[in-house]
């Protein structure tokens, strides 16, 4: 009886696994009809088969992933990240690949990049990169942090309040304590970054402080947002004023003239670069010289035919200052002296 029961039990193992291997290959199957009608767009049959496959292999989490794929094209986000997430549960509790466990964690993190919930999407990434280290989700990592800065600053706007922390650092400014102005003026930048008169104001704290590069460089910005603002360009011609670059300084000047020809301070600043320019134009040619970027303009046989020609008929200038690319190598040469306008 013992050995018959044994012979019976061993019996029932084998039916029982070949049951098993049947229903992983019609799985199988389930999912090619499915990934067919996936790439037919027919979404509906796709999940039909995909869940097919499910009952007869409840233990292959790639038809679950699968079907996560359809509702995310569907549109469907939140369906697509529930199936993603019961992969997760099955293949950890079978053990499944860690790829593939990968794969459905990323799968979420696209879904929920997709409902705009980017704290989310960032989460699921980084769950997906511990299981697997993947070259596109480490791109998407970086991308998502991106997006959550600068939501955050788009969420930190507020004019008002940028107004507020303005004259904050103008009460400041006015007292001498510029380094107290400064911190309100970059708290002001952060509620309204598109407001060029809060990069002047900076400008002239780091000027009163002697910092000419950060000065220049909001200087920049404020003309970059502003190109009309004349302070712009004061404020950037002060500061090669101060860098000894009267070349640059002189042509900063200019542009300012051109807003206004009546500013004063333009008209002063504008005297004053070409006064000690024109006292020691050696040094200035010296330096001009040593710039890699003159050196280029110089030593190309199509700019030296147009100086050259510059330098026998002056008019021939404005022909010239037509094509962008001439004018901006002959404003280059203007700024450092090499070039002057008469």
């Amino acid at each position: 009886m013992g050995g018959y029961s044994q012979f019976h039990f061993d019996h029932m193992l084998e039916i029982s696994s070949k049951m098993a291997d049947d229903n992983k290959k019609m799985a199988l199957a389930e999912k090619e009809k499915g990934n067919a009608a996936y790439k037919s767009k027919d979404f509906e049959k796709a999940l039909e088969h995909y869940g097919k496959a499910m009952e007869l292999d409840p233990t292959n989490i790639t038809f679950l992933t699968n079907r996560g794929a359809v509702y995310f094209e569907k549109g469907d986000y939140e369906k697509c990240v529930e199936e993603c997430q019961k992969a997760v549960e099955i293949g950890r509790e079978h053990r499944a690949d860690f790829t593939l466990i990968a794969k459905a964690l990323a799968r979420a993190g696209n879904a929920y990049m997709k409902m705009e919930d980017y704290e989310k999407a960032l989460t699921f990434f980084n769950k997906s990169l511990s299981e697997h280290r993947s070259g596109d989700v480490v791109k998407k990592v970086q991308e998502v942090e991106k997006l959550v800065k600068e939501k955050e600053r788009l969420a930190y706007i507020n004019p008002e309040l940028a107004l507020e922390e303005k004259q904050k650092g103008n009460e400041r400014f006015q007292k001498g304590d510029y380094p107290t102005a400064i911190k309100h003026y970059t708290e002001a930048i952060k509620r309204n970054p598109d407001d060029a008169k809060i990069y002047s104001n900076r400008a002239a704290c780091y000027t009163k402080l002697m910092e000419f590069n950060l000065a220049l460089k909001d200087s920049e910005e404020c003309i970059r947002l502003d190109p009309k603002f004349i302070k712009g360009y004061l404020r950037k011609g002060g500061c090669f004023v101060a860098m000894k670059e009267m070349s640059k300084a002189s042509v900063a000047y200019q542009k300012a003239l051109d807003l206004d020809p009546n500013c004063q301070e333009a008209m002063d600043g504008y005297r004053r670069a070409v006064m000690e320019e024109s006292n020691n134009p050696e040094a200035v040619r010296q330096r001009a010289m040593a710039d890699p970027e003159v050196q280029s303009i110089l030593a190309d046989p199509a700019m030296q035919m147009i100086l050259e020609q510059m330098s026998k008929d002056p008019k021939a200038v404005r022909e010239h200052l037509k094509n962008p690319a001439i004018a901006a190598k002959i404003q280059k040469l203007m700024e450092v002296g090499i070039v002057a306008m008469r």
